[in-house]
């Protein structure tokens, strides 16, 4: 189909943001910006708002297959396509693990039918998740994998990592791996601290993420292996990274708008929906994380969306599930943060949610507004405050930490592949 997009302020580098254009897209290529164009085709009138490259999420759980309960193809892409997500990647810890072809080409099938965006998969580095035995890497990455990924349960062998390393640089897919110590992280549900004290909880301390940083690092220096550590959460951890992004091109980190805009201390009373993993750590690491997005060490932006059911979240602390609900809040709560609030600039928030993961996972004709790439985007109103209602998201998983809340940088419309696929007029 053929699209016009008017009066549309642009948030590229190749445009001026202040300046209203307008945007034609023929087969779901942008295929001319400029003034004043006509087209004879479906019309969108932008009205003045902010027009940005739809988001890139590189750290999002599906759940489906085998845990549609707490959510499924069909309306994580809805809740992503609301909150501005035109790509969504999947982590490979789904029932049954994505750590062969035939699960790739399964899970796949699915998403051609049930996804109104784009979405990529990872493939598990080992079998079954466990860290142990190296998964079928190359006929997965045959079958259309874009990453190898370890699914949130590190290897703790350092033997095996290396290996892993060394085999996945002959495919150019980066290693995509969240850092934590099984040992010392293992029963913690909060920050090692002062709230784990006060509540009388288990704590996982800030060292099991720098330990595992420090040594990722190392290999993947030594190695020149192109590796993406996500949910970056402990201060000193942003500081390893700084240091070795020093001598290494290869090594991209990322965080999640919770880690730099919550702390322990929302856990008070305990309050279930901000038991997440990795926990919220503190004042200090928020202000790091926060810098890290600064000068440029954190590379990216993700969701870190990882749903359950309210049911599961509304019980004791102790037994309450480990979860977010951020698909719908990250681009409000980052730009009215960060935007706003003078850390960074909207092209800057562009790059860290979609120009730099598109360029980590080798999607070259995504990530930019501009001529002859492709038409994913996202009108985005940056003037008016709107309130957090959990109730009113599309994911299953209705509950939020930022609820009644009031944010600027709302999604009013996204477009993937040319297509409208979300409007909220």
């Amino acid at each position: 189909m053929d699209l016009l997009i008017k009066n549309a302020r642009i948030v590229s580098d190749y445009y001026d943001i202040n300046k209203p254009m307008d945007v034609f897209i023929s087969g779901g290529i942008i295929k001319h910006i400029g003034e004043k164009l006509s087209y004879k085709c479906e019309v969108i009138d932008a009205g003045g708002n902010i027009l940005m490259p739809g988001l890139i999420d590189i750290s999002c759980k599906i759940c489906e297959s085998g845990y549609e309960n707490k959510d499924n193809i069909v309306k994580v892409s809805a809740s992503a396509a609301a909150g501005g997500f035109t790509t969504l990647t999947t982590s490979p810890n789904t029932l049954p693990i994505i750590d062969n072809k035939s699960v790739v080409e399964y899970v796949y099938g699915k998403v051609a039918t049930g996804s109104i965006i784009n979405m990529f998969l990872f493939g598990s580095m080992t079998k079954g998740c466990e860290g142990k035995e190296i998964a079928e890497i190359g006929e997965m990455i045959d079958k259309g994998v874009i990453a190898i990924a370890d699914g949130g349960a590190p290897i703790n062998n350092a033997e095996t990592l290396k290996n892993i390393m060394l085999y996945i640089k002959m495919f150019g897919v980066p290693l995509i791996t969240q850092c934590m110590d099984s040992d010392l992280a293992s029963g913690g549900m909060v920050n090692s601290g002062y709230m784990s004290t006060k509540l009388g909880l288990r704590g996982n301390p800030a060292e099991a993420e720098e330990i595992i940083v420090s040594r990722n690092l190392i290999l993947a220096r030594h190695l020149k292996c192109r590796m993406h550590m996500t949910k970056i959460t402990v201060g000193d951890s942003v500081q390893l990274i700084r240091d070795a992004k020093k001598k290494c091109s290869h090594i991209t980190s990322g965080t999640c708008p919770h880690y730099f805009t919550l702390t322990e201390k929302e856990v008070e009373n305990f309050y279930t929906i901000a038991k997440v993993d990795p926990p919220l750590r503190t004042d200090d690491d928020v202000r790091q994380i926060t810098e890290g997005l600064r000068d440029g060490t954190i590379d990216v932006i993700s969701s870190g969306h990882m749903p359950a059911h309210f049911d599961l979240k509304n019980t004791e602390f102790e037994k309450a599930a480990y979860g977010i609900s951020s698909l719908e809040t990250s681009l409000m709560v980052s730009y009215t943060t960060l935007v706003r609030g003078g850390i960074l600039s909207i092209n800057e928030l562009a790059k860290k949610m979609s120009e730099n993961p598109a360029k980590i996972l080798g999607m070259r004709t995504k990530g930019v507004i501009k001529e002859g790439m492709d038409a994913d985007l996202i009108i985005v109103d940056t003037e008016n405050e709107y309130m957090v209602d959990s109730s009113e998201f599309a994911s299953r998983a209705k509950y939020s930490p930022y609820d009644g809340e009031k944010f600027y940088g709302k999604t009013l419309v996204t477009i993937c592949a040319g297509k409208p696929v979300y409007s909220m007029r």
